[in-house]
């Protein structure tokens, strides 16, 4: 391996992504005998502990395009997790709702907070939220660059 790619190897970038994927990878393995699958799961929770959301609410929540969105919502109406509503003020606005089905499923589901704990416990306050603070700058940066349109 050259000395750029071992660079390009340990930069922060690829260890966010890294440390994500393996977020990721253990919560759909978690959540496998659900039957569901991480994002699924981020608008059940959504759904759970906030209430009814608009559908094009969520599309910003979960930094979703609205395409993959509306095929994870089509899964959960189809597997009746989830019903959609007519918004009274705009009908082709969709308000998503928890079915009683979800909400027995919500209730079933294991708590996923061993995982955060898996990855951040003996890891002091302060460093997580440098940690935190250096990839929210950076991503402000990014996405500022992004909707100037600015490609350097």
């Amino acid at each position: 391996m050259s000395e750029q790619d071992h660079l390009r190897n340990e930069s922060i970038g690829a260890w966010a992504k890294r440390c994500y994927f393996a977020g990721r990878a253990l919560m759909d393995s978690t959540l496998r005998p659900y039957d569901i699958g991480s994002t699924q799961w981020y608008v059940l929770w959504q759904l759970a502990t906030v209430g009814p959301t608009m559908q094009r609410d969520l599309v910003i929540k979960l930094h979703l395009e609205r395409a993959t969105l509306s095929g994870v919502i089509a899964t959960l109406v189809r597997k009746s997790l989830v019903c959609q509503v007519a918004d009274s003020i705009d009908q082709r606005q969709r308000q998503l709702q928890l079915t009683a089905s979800g909400q027995k499923l919500w209730n079933e589901l294991p708590d996923l907070t061993f995982i955060h704990k898996a990855a951040f416990d003996d890891i002091e306050a302060e460093a997580i939220a440098t940690a935190i603070r250096v990839l929210q700058t950076a991503t402000e940066r990014l996405d500022a660059l992004t909707s100037k349109g600015s490609i350097l």
